[in-house]
Protein backbone atom coordinates (compact mmCIF):
# COMPACT_ATOMS: atom_id res chain seq x y z
CA UNK A 1 0.00 0.00 0.00
CA UNK A 2 1.36 3.42 -0.97
CA UNK A 3 1.50 6.38 1.40
CA UNK A 4 -1.16 9.03 0.75
CA UNK A 5 0.30 11.92 -1.25
CA UNK A 6 1.80 14.92 0.47
CA UNK A 7 0.46 18.16 -0.99
CA UNK A 8 2.33 21.37 -1.70
CA UNK A 9 -0.13 24.29 -1.73
CA UNK A 10 2.43 26.70 -3.14
CA UNK A 11 3.17 24.44 -6.12
CA UNK A 12 -0.55 23.91 -6.65
CA UNK A 13 -1.21 27.66 -6.68
CA UNK A 14 1.49 28.35 -9.29
CA UNK A 15 -1.21 27.85 -11.93
CA UNK A 16 -4.10 29.22 -9.88
CA UNK A 17 -5.64 31.13 -12.79
CA UNK A 18 -6.12 28.03 -14.93
CA UNK A 19 -7.16 25.94 -11.92
CA UNK A 20 -9.76 28.47 -10.79
CA UNK A 21 -11.48 28.94 -14.15
CA UNK A 22 -13.42 25.61 -14.07
CA UNK A 23 -14.68 26.42 -10.58
CA UNK A 24 -15.97 29.78 -11.77
CA UNK A 25 -17.75 28.03 -14.65
CA UNK A 26 -19.27 25.55 -12.19
CA UNK A 27 -20.31 28.34 -9.84
CA UNK A 28 -22.07 30.18 -12.67
CA UNK A 29 -24.39 27.20 -13.25
CA UNK A 30 -25.42 26.69 -9.62
CA UNK A 31 -29.01 27.91 -9.19
CA UNK A 32 -30.34 29.99 -6.32
CA UNK A 33 -30.22 28.10 -3.06
CA UNK A 34 -33.42 27.33 -1.16
CA UNK A 35 -34.96 30.07 0.98
CA UNK A 36 -34.84 28.60 4.46
CA UNK A 37 -35.10 31.73 6.59
CA UNK A 38 -31.52 31.32 7.80
CA UNK A 39 -28.04 31.85 6.40
CA UNK A 40 -27.13 29.31 3.75
CA UNK A 41 -24.88 26.48 4.90
CA UNK A 42 -22.23 25.43 2.38
CA UNK A 43 -19.66 22.61 2.47
CA UNK A 44 -16.61 22.55 0.20
CA UNK A 45 -15.19 19.03 -0.05
CA UNK A 46 -11.49 18.90 -0.84
CA UNK A 47 -11.10 22.63 -0.34
CA UNK A 48 -7.33 22.58 -0.91
CA UNK A 49 -5.62 25.90 -0.15
CA UNK A 50 -8.97 27.67 0.30
CA UNK A 51 -8.69 30.12 -2.58
CA UNK A 52 -11.83 28.87 -4.32
CA UNK A 53 -13.69 28.34 -1.03
CA UNK A 54 -13.32 32.06 -0.44
CA UNK A 55 -15.02 32.71 -3.79
CA UNK A 56 -18.17 31.08 -2.45
CA UNK A 57 -18.51 34.01 -0.06
CA UNK A 58 -18.59 36.37 -3.05
CA UNK A 59 -21.66 34.56 -4.39
CA UNK A 60 -23.31 33.97 -0.98
CA UNK A 61 -21.93 36.77 1.23
CA UNK A 62 -23.94 35.88 4.35
CA UNK A 63 -23.39 32.10 4.13
CA UNK A 64 -21.79 29.85 6.71
CA UNK A 65 -19.11 28.10 4.67
CA UNK A 66 -16.92 25.20 5.78
CA UNK A 67 -14.03 23.84 3.76
CA UNK A 68 -13.00 20.22 4.37
CA UNK A 69 -9.70 18.61 3.39
CA UNK A 70 -7.53 15.72 4.56
CA UNK A 71 -4.22 17.49 3.87
CA UNK A 72 -2.66 19.31 6.80
CA UNK A 73 -0.56 21.33 4.39
CA UNK A 74 -3.58 22.50 2.41
CA UNK A 75 -5.61 23.31 5.55
CA UNK A 76 -2.72 25.30 6.97
CA UNK A 77 -2.74 27.47 3.84
CA UNK A 78 -6.55 27.66 3.72
CA UNK A 79 -6.96 28.94 7.26
CA UNK A 80 -5.71 32.38 6.24
CA UNK A 81 -9.18 32.84 4.73
CA UNK A 82 -11.00 31.79 7.92
CA UNK A 83 -13.17 34.18 9.87
CA UNK A 84 -16.07 36.56 9.31
CA UNK A 85 -16.82 37.61 5.74
CA UNK A 86 -17.69 41.19 4.70
CA UNK A 87 -21.28 40.14 3.96
CA UNK A 88 -21.92 38.89 7.48
CA UNK A 89 -21.15 35.23 6.81
CA UNK A 90 -18.32 33.08 8.10
CA UNK A 91 -15.59 30.85 6.65
CA UNK A 92 -13.99 27.99 8.53
CA UNK A 93 -11.92 24.94 7.64
CA UNK A 94 -11.88 21.45 9.14
CA UNK A 95 -10.02 18.19 8.56
CA UNK A 96 -12.07 15.51 6.82
CA UNK A 97 -11.60 12.85 4.17
CA UNK A 98 -14.17 13.07 1.37
CA UNK A 99 -14.06 9.28 1.10
CA UNK A 100 -15.71 9.00 4.52
CA UNK A 101 -17.35 12.37 5.05
CA UNK A 102 -20.95 12.25 6.23
CA UNK A 103 -22.74 15.57 6.73
CA UNK A 104 -23.35 16.33 10.40
CA UNK A 105 -26.04 18.88 9.56
CA UNK A 106 -28.21 20.01 6.66
CA UNK A 107 -26.36 21.83 3.90
CA UNK A 108 -27.92 23.97 1.19
CA UNK A 109 -24.92 23.44 -1.09
CA UNK A 110 -22.26 20.75 -1.14
CA UNK A 111 -19.57 21.60 -3.66
CA UNK A 112 -16.31 19.97 -4.69
CA UNK A 113 -13.69 21.37 -7.03
CA UNK A 114 -11.18 18.97 -8.65
CA UNK A 115 -11.04 16.64 -5.64
CA UNK A 116 -13.33 13.65 -6.15
CA UNK A 117 -11.00 12.08 -8.71
CA UNK A 118 -8.82 11.16 -5.73
CA UNK A 119 -11.70 9.33 -4.03
CA UNK A 120 -12.31 5.75 -5.21
CA UNK A 121 -16.01 4.98 -5.30
CA UNK A 122 -17.05 8.57 -4.65
CA UNK A 123 -20.42 8.12 -6.44
CA UNK A 124 -21.38 5.73 -3.64
CA UNK A 125 -21.36 8.75 -1.31
CA UNK A 126 -23.91 10.66 -3.40
CA UNK A 127 -26.95 9.21 -1.56
CA UNK A 128 -25.80 10.39 1.87
CA UNK A 129 -24.74 13.78 0.51
CA UNK A 130 -28.02 14.35 -1.31
CA UNK A 131 -29.89 13.19 1.79
CA UNK A 132 -28.31 16.12 3.68
CA UNK A 133 -29.80 18.63 1.23
CA UNK A 134 -33.22 20.24 1.70
CA UNK A 135 -35.59 20.44 -1.24
CA UNK A 136 -33.87 22.79 -3.68
CA UNK A 137 -30.44 22.14 -2.18
CA UNK A 138 -27.56 21.51 -4.56
CA UNK A 139 -24.67 19.09 -4.98
CA UNK A 140 -22.17 20.49 -7.49
CA UNK A 141 -18.73 19.29 -8.51
CA UNK A 142 -16.18 19.23 -11.28
CA UNK A 143 -13.46 16.66 -11.88
CA UNK A 144 -10.68 16.36 -14.43
CA UNK A 145 -11.53 14.15 -17.37
CA UNK A 146 -8.11 14.07 -19.00
CA UNK A 147 -6.74 10.84 -17.57
CA UNK A 148 -6.19 9.29 -20.99
CA UNK A 149 -4.39 12.39 -22.29
CA UNK A 150 -0.63 12.18 -22.93
CA UNK A 151 0.29 13.85 -19.64
CA UNK A 152 -1.39 11.10 -17.65
CA UNK A 153 -0.95 8.17 -20.03
CA UNK A 154 2.79 8.76 -20.17
CA UNK A 155 2.98 9.08 -16.41
CA UNK A 156 1.16 5.79 -15.96
CA UNK A 157 3.35 4.01 -18.48
CA UNK A 158 6.52 5.34 -16.87
CA UNK A 159 5.44 4.35 -13.36
CA UNK A 160 4.62 0.84 -14.58
CA UNK A 161 7.81 0.42 -16.62
CA UNK A 162 10.46 -2.09 -15.46
CA UNK A 163 12.84 0.45 -13.86
CA UNK A 164 10.08 1.95 -11.70
CA UNK A 165 7.28 -0.55 -11.26
CA UNK A 166 8.53 -1.97 -7.94
CA UNK A 167 8.26 1.46 -6.33
CA UNK A 168 5.64 3.28 -8.37
CA UNK A 169 3.31 0.78 -10.08
CA UNK A 170 -0.21 2.15 -10.26
CA UNK A 171 0.62 5.63 -8.99
CA UNK A 172 0.15 7.24 -12.39
CA UNK A 173 -3.28 5.75 -13.16
CA UNK A 174 -6.19 7.57 -11.54
CA UNK A 175 -8.79 7.62 -14.31
CA UNK A 176 -10.69 4.65 -12.89
CA UNK A 177 -12.11 6.94 -10.17
CA UNK A 178 -13.98 9.20 -12.61
CA UNK A 179 -17.23 8.20 -14.32
CA UNK A 180 -18.41 9.13 -17.77
CA UNK A 181 -20.67 12.22 -17.78
CA UNK A 182 -23.76 10.13 -18.61
CA UNK A 183 -23.06 7.87 -15.63
CA UNK A 184 -22.97 10.84 -13.26
CA UNK A 185 -26.25 12.03 -14.78
CA UNK A 186 -27.92 8.66 -14.23
CA UNK A 187 -26.65 8.27 -10.67
CA UNK A 188 -27.84 11.70 -9.59
CA UNK A 189 -31.21 11.57 -11.35
CA UNK A 190 -31.91 8.28 -9.58
CA UNK A 191 -31.55 10.17 -6.29
CA UNK A 192 -34.40 12.54 -7.11
CA UNK A 193 -32.36 15.39 -8.52
CA UNK A 194 -32.72 17.69 -11.48
CA UNK A 195 -29.29 17.33 -13.06
CA UNK A 196 -27.12 19.40 -15.37
CA UNK A 197 -23.99 17.56 -16.57
CA UNK A 198 -21.55 18.84 -19.18
CA UNK A 199 -17.93 18.71 -20.18
CA UNK A 200 -15.47 21.30 -21.43
CA UNK A 201 -11.97 21.04 -22.85
CA UNK A 202 -9.89 24.08 -21.98
CA UNK A 203 -6.93 24.61 -24.28
CA UNK A 204 -4.66 26.20 -21.71
CA UNK A 205 -1.54 28.00 -22.83
CA UNK A 206 1.14 27.39 -20.21
CA UNK A 207 4.26 29.49 -19.98
CA UNK A 208 7.79 28.96 -18.75
CA UNK A 209 10.31 26.14 -18.93
CA UNK A 210 8.68 22.69 -19.03
CA UNK A 211 5.31 24.10 -17.95
CA UNK A 212 3.35 20.85 -18.27
CA UNK A 213 5.77 19.19 -15.87
CA UNK A 214 5.36 22.15 -13.54
CA UNK A 215 1.57 21.78 -13.78
CA UNK A 216 1.48 18.08 -12.90
CA UNK A 217 3.91 18.61 -10.01
CA UNK A 218 0.97 20.25 -8.25
CA UNK A 219 -1.49 17.41 -8.87
CA UNK A 220 -0.95 14.12 -10.71
CA UNK A 221 2.72 13.83 -9.72
CA UNK A 222 2.06 14.19 -5.99
CA UNK A 223 1.82 10.41 -5.33
CA UNK A 224 5.09 9.82 -7.20
CA UNK A 225 6.91 12.67 -5.47
CA UNK A 226 5.66 11.38 -2.13
CA UNK A 227 6.83 7.82 -2.84
CA UNK A 228 10.30 9.07 -3.88
CA UNK A 229 10.70 11.87 -1.34
CA UNK A 230 13.47 10.07 0.60
CA UNK A 231 15.49 9.41 -2.55
CA UNK A 232 16.50 12.69 -4.23
CA UNK A 233 18.57 10.92 -6.91
CA UNK A 234 15.63 8.73 -7.97
CA UNK A 235 13.33 11.75 -7.93
CA UNK A 236 15.65 13.67 -10.23
CA UNK A 237 16.02 10.68 -12.56
CA UNK A 238 12.28 10.07 -12.77
CA UNK A 239 11.49 13.73 -13.41
CA UNK A 240 14.12 13.90 -16.16
CA UNK A 241 12.60 10.90 -17.95
CA UNK A 242 9.07 12.22 -17.59
CA UNK A 243 10.14 15.73 -18.66
CA UNK A 244 11.59 14.41 -21.91
CA UNK A 245 8.38 12.54 -22.68
CA UNK A 246 6.28 15.63 -22.00
CA UNK A 247 8.46 17.82 -24.20
CA UNK A 248 7.71 15.55 -27.16
CA UNK A 249 4.00 15.26 -26.36
CA UNK A 250 3.52 18.99 -25.72
CA UNK A 251 5.99 20.97 -27.86
CA UNK A 252 6.37 24.61 -26.98
CA UNK A 253 5.07 27.12 -29.50
CA UNK A 254 6.02 30.75 -30.08
CA UNK A 255 3.42 31.94 -27.53
CA UNK A 256 3.64 29.18 -24.94
CA UNK A 257 2.77 25.50 -24.62
CA UNK A 258 -0.84 24.49 -25.47
CA UNK A 259 -2.18 22.03 -22.90
CA UNK A 260 -5.70 20.70 -23.60
CA UNK A 261 -7.50 19.86 -20.37
CA UNK A 262 -10.94 18.20 -20.27
CA UNK A 263 -13.22 18.75 -17.29
CA UNK A 264 -16.50 17.08 -16.30
CA UNK A 265 -19.13 19.11 -14.42
CA UNK A 266 -22.30 18.18 -12.57
CA UNK A 267 -24.92 20.30 -10.80
CA UNK A 268 -27.67 18.32 -9.10
CA UNK A 269 -30.62 20.11 -7.42
CA UNK A 270 -32.74 18.03 -5.07
CA UNK A 271 -36.38 18.12 -6.13
CA UNK A 272 -37.86 15.47 -3.82
CA UNK A 273 -37.90 15.35 -0.01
Amino acid sequence: MHTPPTWDPHQYLRHSGHRTRPFDDLLARIPALPATGRAARIADLGCGPGNVTARLADRWPDALITGFDNSREMLSEARRYAGPTPGGGHLDFRPADAAHWTPDRAYDLIVSNAALQWVPGHPDAFPRWVDALPRGGVLAFQVPGNFTSPSHALLGELCDSPPWRDRLAGLGRRFVHVLAPADYLERLMALGCAVDVWETTYVQVLEGQDPVLDWVKGTALRPVLTALRDDPHATEEFLAEYRDLLRKAYPAGPYGTPFPFRRIFAVARRVDG
